[in-house]
């Protein structure tokens, strides 16, 4: 059984609140009024609102704790110790062309650490929670990292720099170099969910550059709970301030850091 501590269940009501409207939303997506905010990166009504909900469910529950969100940025609060940060739909792209690919992130930070996570993906009902010290779980399942240490039967993740984004030229080197060595490569369009399937065992790594906290603050900390390893691309526990990330059992987190930087194992 899953233990969830009070701030975790807080986090849990108030997704599922935000992911019941997410929910209608995705059924009637001619309605949604859908608005440009830079090139490739839609932003709706939808992502709009989910926000809202969240920080007013979780400031009525935990009030005085400052927000990191995708919309509306930093948002202060006489609690300095704590912080969510919040991706109100993580796939925007996914929702808005139908694909049920996205999900909500809330982390929680104390003092500086992650300690309590949440993806939820309101369409397929998946639940993604984990707590610093207690392990991650999907639903009632306890998780742990794939086992795979043989580079040649790993199935990897990662994001590509869409219309408008730099590093395409850096993005298809490390493409060509995992893909030279590996069993495969996904493209599924949501930096959480795939941090998530890592732990979940689903994918045996992720690795993507110039992502945003809240991309992956939630991801972190799943993986690590469920044993696997987490880093930026020079293997420093800096994630959130360099928007580059690696998430890997043990056994595969330095030799896909040492392919990814162009180094001969």
């Amino acid at each position: 059984m899953r233990y969830l501590s009070p701030a975790l269940n807080v986090m849990v009501a108030a997704a599922r609140k935000a992911g019941r409207a997410l929910i209608r939303d995705f059924g009637e997506l001619e309605n949604l009024q859908i608005s440009k905010k830079g090139p490739a990166d839609f932003v709706s009504n939808a992502d709009q609102r989910t926000e809202r909900v969240l920080i007013e469910e979780l400031t009525k529950a935990r009030p005085g704790y400052r927000f990191l969100v995708e919309e509306g940025g930093a948002i202060a609060g006489p609690d300095k110790s704590h912080r969510f940060i919040i991706d109100p739909i993580d796939g925007t792209t996914n929702f808005l062309h139908g694909v049920p690919h996205f999900a909500i992130s809330i982390a929680l930070e104390r003092d500086g650490q992650i300690v309590s996570a949440l993806v939820f993906n309101p369409v397929t009902d998946d639940l993604f929670v984990a707590e610093k010290g207690q392990g991650a779980y999907h639903n009632e399942r306890r998780l742990k990292v794939a086992a795979r240490t043989n580079l040649a039967e790993i199935l990897v993740a990662s994001g590509a720099p869409f219309m408008g984004k730099d590093g395409r030229d850096e993005f298809l080197k490390e493409l060509d170099a995992i893909c030279a060595a590996t069993a495969g490569m996904r493209r599924f369009g949501s930096a959480a969910l795939d941090l998530a399937w890592v732990a979940a065992g689903r994918f045996d790594a992720f690795w993507e550059r110039d992502l945003k906290p809240w991309d992956i603050a939630a991801g972190i900390l799943l993986v690590r709970e469920a044993h696997g390893m987490v880093s930026d691309m020079d293997g420093r526990d800096r994630m959130l301030d360099t928007g580059d990330i690696l998430a890997a059992n043990d056994s595969l987190h330095k030799p896909l850091l040492d392919l990814l930087r162009g180094k001969k194992n």
